[in-house]
């Protein structure tokens, strides 16, 4: 491949992947072709997207941004996975797919350009943000709960003492 063509393929991965900070790395070399289409399909239902990348390339054009670490970890067949929403629910995609078909090999993960990688397993089980804001509804929930029962309680044993006196 020529130095020119090199170059624009770095600068195109560069624009792709500009403002990217979360991807999981795929190794898709067992797979065929329909089985790589659903998973495509698949991961699309979740606004995710898979694509293939050559190793050099992507470490040269990710030097310089949030997925710098994943360049470790690009070795061999190697495709990305990335998307606009949670990563984390694309992670769990990619294991359910990798249940249904043991020839996709799962390796890494980056979550909002944190230099620390996690295997897609353990970023799976991870909770994703809409769980986490549930949960931190439900923790404020509780005891809001409690404060506005023992409010109402007093009120409401005095207005039956009041309607049972009024009844007499």
């Amino acid at each position: 491949m020529s130095k020119p063509l090199k170059s624009m393929l770095t600068n195109y991965l560069k624009r792709r992947f500009d403002g990217v900070d979360s991807a999981c790395v795929v190794d898709l070399s067992g797979l065929s072709v329909a089985d790589t289409e659903k998973l495509r399909s698949s991961l699309r239902e979740s606004k995710g997207r898979l694509e293939v990348v050559k190793n050099r390339l992507a470490r040269q054009a990710f030097n310089d941004t949030p997925l710098k670490a994943l360049g470790d970890v690009l070795q061999g067949p190697c495709a990305l996975v990335t998307t606009e929403d949670s990563i984390i629910d694309i992670a769990k995609r990619l294991v359910d797919f990798a249940k249904e078909h043991n020839q996709i090999q799962l390796k890494d993960a980056m979550l909002d350009g944190d230099e620390g990688l996690f295997t897609v397993l353990d970023m799976s089980r991870m909770k994703s943000r809409l769980e986490l804001i549930g949960d931190i509804a439900g923790l404020i929930g509780g005891p809001g709960r409690l404060v506005a029962g023992s409010i109402c309680s007093p009120q409401s044993k005095v207005a039956g003492c009041l309607k049972a006196i009024a009844d007499k």
